[in-house]
């Protein structure tokens, strides 16, 4: 994929004037961190969609990608986002569930290195593609069954899930440092998904539930 800056920049629906809005309602449903804000309103969610649906790219509402999946509404990427940067800067990030790769390129440009899992291999390669067309070299992405994580290059100062589990997934857990946080919706059901921060003690692990949310199930297994 070779991208010329007109495409990047956008035009119409998909223009930076429209990127500055999204980020203007961002920050009045109550997202505080500057810096996910001025990155949500850089990075081009029009290019992780598919052309027919890049004029909705900056709508607050979820989108379909392909193979059964979405890339989360505006608000879900910052929001989790912000919880990840609450305790101050992180240098290495593990995603599960890379999808289109758009909460990747966001978290590009707020970490030193990011590492994502995809158990889609065809959405795997379309995100590869938009992060070489795109230049955001600090990507590392696995196709791999998310519930593995990636140990080889843990501990990781965050982690973050981009799907349900019904709990979370114990090699996940391992793979955090001690003082990280992974944010993950936790529960089987769609209706009866909670956020949920877990930060590594030395002593273990403590939970706290945020809000309500609607992710794609967490499945195991590679496609």
């Amino acid at each position: 994929m070779i991208l010329n800056p007109v495409q990047i920049a956008g035009i119409g629906m998909t223009s930076q004037r429209t990127r500055d809005r999204m980020r203007d309602r961002l920050r009045e449903q109550g997202i505080a961190n500057e810096s996910v804000l001025s990155t949500m309103a850089r990075v081009p969610r029009h290019l992780f969609v598919d052309e027919a649906m890049a004029t909705r790219a900056y709508e607050d509402s979820a989108l379909p990608i392909g193979e059964g999946q979405t890339i989360s509404q505006p608000f879900v990427v910052a929001r989790m986002t912000e919880v990840l940067l609450e305790t101050g800067p992180v240098d290495k990030v593990l995603e599960v569930g890379t999808g289109s790769g758009y909460q990747a390129a966001v978290l590009s440009q707020l970490a030193a290195q990011v590492f994502t899992v995809e158990r889609i291999k065809n959405l795997l390669d379309k995100a590869r593609s938009r992060f070489a067309a795109l230049h955001y070299s600090n990507i590392q992405s696995r196709y791999s069954d998310g519930s593995w994580g990636w140990a080889s290059h843990g501990l990781f100062d965050a982690i973050i899930v981009t799907a349900a589990p019904s709990s979370v997934p114990a090699p996940l857990l391992e793979q955090l440092s001690i003082g990280g946080r992974m944010i993950v919706p936790v529960g089987s059901q769609q209706h009866n998904q909670v956020l949920t921060v877990v930060t590594r003690t030395t002593t273990g692990f403590e939970e706290q539930k945020l809000n309500g949310v609607k992710f794609v199930p967490f499945l195991s297994g590679k496609s």
